[in-house]
């Protein structure tokens, strides 16, 4: 958004008085710091945060543009540094979560202050769920008019404290390269999550421009006058003093926990013993500084079975034989040793009352009380590791030369899966009532996607049904929300991949519910050339809630939607649509081969596909 600077910046006599006892204890020291500012420099704050994300590999920044934050994006550019802007900041930051996930660095969003910074809350919160290493940047009003009732000024620290490992708000000028460069290694440093640093408008412009807009413009006469004056002039001594000084703006060293060689011991002793091992693995397998490639060569010559979660759906491609995808709850029943690699026992494991309790259970997190979480109520660990759940299971695979998992045990779980897959498979070929049948649509678009294809779900009913049957590729090809379950992330999550892998088909899988809150990013997606394939299951309602509201409750409100023409919207965004129903689903695969064409010219692809309801996921949870 478009401020007038000087609205900005702005200020007047009386919002000064408050602070002069302050100027008078730091007088001294202002005067020899001023007189060191090269008060006539054309250099601005912005330029030393680009300096600093440039020297940590930061290759994109992604925003929504604003006054405040302008510096900023102008200096980065100059540097090389890509800006891509959105159409909403939660997409800013969703964006930089994907960037995070997939490139092993960090992620890193600037957005204005206020509702700039407001609207991210939710997308900041889900990184910090999904332990997303990523530098939000936000705006702030000047350091002297804050509280005072500036624009767009609001407690801002207060507000991402509780989300965030980090908080700093910037108050001099000679901070800002110290300041960013410990926010990125905290981000980064034991359990990755978001960081946030806030820069008063002041922090970031040219000293011409602030001092003409702090300066006293007809002071009151007399001593009076002369206080005010010189209050002013030290506040912007202090600002501006050792601004452009020499400092080292590379990455500080980034702390990761890892398994002692005792603890590592002991696990070699219980796999070695197991007849019956599994392994569960969670999002934080995919973390350096392990690569995710090592990480799979581990995997397969233990040759232990693996239900793949989060981040890590993909770790073993799509036809490993240790890839263990349906009746998890039967195969913990029977498992002799379970290995939490990164999961958690949460909701999506319901709080550990699904472990047998006479497992062995080795439990590996980063985060203490992620790695402990219900184990007072429902399940205890025998070996309990905060540590890096990657680099235990390669050292487990280089202590365990020699050893393999019993054949028979992954055999058994596998021919189930292919039970279960059969039983998936002869749902897709029934008819429904009205339209398409939604598993054969998820099946036809499974066969013929790329290879190299990265998948994002954001939906409900529909993308429960996509993590059933598609298939992702290899490793750090499937992005989902993660364990806030928020919906929103599709727009912001296929701009990231795509960034990240020019080279790769990125789909979409939308429900109709989740694409209302990023359609509008297709126009991100033509103006900076990123050609994503979005799938939108379009069955005109909230099914997940409506499927459980109706039986229960006797009411279908706020669940329906329409038959939208999504495809029309993307029309409109510059992107192409296509509409997908009964009368031309012999062309499905036609359709599919031809938005795949149309992504490699360069257009962003949407299919509307029209869906009717199937039984397939009754009795799945929405709360």
């Amino acid at each position: 958004m478009d401020i007038d600077i000087s609205t900005i910046l702005g200020c007047s006599l009386g919002i000064v008085l408050g602070g002069l006892t302050l100027a008078a204890y730091k007088l001294g020291l202002l005067y020899q710091l001023f007189h060191k500012t090269e008060t006539k420099s054309p250099r601005h704050g912005g330029e030393s945060v680009a300096e600093v994300l440039r020297a940590h590999g930061v290759k994109f920044v992604f925003t929504l543009v604003g006054g405040h934050i302008s510096p900023i994006l102008v200096a980065c550019e100059k540097l090389g540094i890509r800006i891509v802007d959105t159409r909403h900041e939660a997409t800013a930051v969703f964006a930089a979560d994907a960037v995070a996930r997939l490139s092993g660095t960090i992620g890193v969003a600037a957005v204005t202050a206020g509702p700039g910074l407001t609207n991210t809350v939710t997308a900041v919160k889900n990184a910090q769920m999904a332990e997303s290493p990523l530098l939000l940047i936000g705006g702030a009003a000047g350091t002297m008019l804050q509280g005072r009732g500036a624009l767009q000024d609001i407690d801002q620290m207060s507000l991402f404290k509780p989300l965030c490992k980090f908080c700093a708000s910037v108050r001099t000028i000679r901070e800002i390269v110290p300041v960013v460069r410990k926010a990125l290694a905290v981000a980064q440093s034991g359990t990755p999550g978001p960081v946030f640093v806030e820069f008063p408008i002041d922090t970031l412009y040219p000293y011409h421009l602030v001092s003409k807009e702090f300066g006293v413009k007809n002071p009151p006469k007399g001593l009076m006058g002369k206080i005010v004056t010189w209050y002013i002039q030290n506040s912007l001594s202090n600002l501006f003093a050792g601004a452009w000084e020499p400092r080292d703006v590379s990455p500080l060293p980034v702390q990761i926990p890892l398994a002692t060689d005792d603890q590592v011991q002991r696990c070699i002793e219980l796999v070695s013993r197991a007849k019956k091992p599994v392994i569960l693995l969670g999002s934080q397998a995919t973390l350096p500084p392990t690569p995710v490639e090592d990480i799979r060569k581990a995997l397969e010559t233990l040759g232990i079975p693996c239900f793949l979660g989060g981040m890590s759906r993909g770790m073993l491609g799509k036809d490993s034989p240790i890839h263990i995808r349906q009746n998890r709850r039967d195969a913990l029943k029977e498992a002799d040793l379970v290995v939490l690699a990164g999961t958690v026992c949460d909701f999506r494991l319901s709080y550990g009352r699904v472990l047998n309790r006479r497992s062995k259970i080795i439990a590996v997190n980063r985060d203490k009380s992620q790695l402990l979480k219900n184990s007072d109520m429902f399940w205890k660990p025998t070996v309990a590791i905060q540590g890096d759940a990657g680099s235990l299971l390669q050292r487990l695979s280089e202590g365990l030369k020699g050893y393999k998992c019993p054949e028979d045990w992954p055999q058994s779980l596998k021919q189930g899966d292919i039970t279960k897959e059969n039983a998936n498979r002869s749902k897709a070929d029934e008819k429904t009532d009205h339209h398409l049948n939604p598993l054969s649509v998820l099946h036809r678009v499974d066969e013929l996607m790329a290879e190299d294809s990265i998948i994002v779900a954001d939906g409900g009913d529909f993308v429960g049904s996509a993590a059933y049957i598609m298939r992702p590729r290899g490793p750090l090809r499937w992005l989902d929300p993660g364990a806030f379950g928020t919906l929103g992330v599709g727009g912001g999550f296929a701009l990231g991949a795509k960034l990240c892998r020019p080279e790769s088909e990125v789909w979409v899988v939308y429900g109709d519910g989740s694409l209302g809150y990023s359609v509008a990013e297709f126009d991100t997606f033509t103006r900076h050339k990123t050609p994503v394939i979005a799938v939108v299951g379009n069955d005109a309602c909230w099914s997940q809630i409506s499927r459980e509201q109706v039986p229960i409750l006797g009411s279908n409100v706020a669940c329906g939607l329409a038959f939208t023409d999504y495809h029309v919207v993307a029309n409109g965004f510059g992107g192409i649509g296509h509409l997908v129903g009964r009368e031309n689903e012999a062309q499905l695969d036609d359709i599919i081969k031809e938005a795949q064409h149309q992504s490699r010219e360069g257009r962003a692809t949407l299919l509307n596909v029209l869906i009717g309801k199937t039984n397939f996921r009754e009795g799945s949870i929405s709360v």
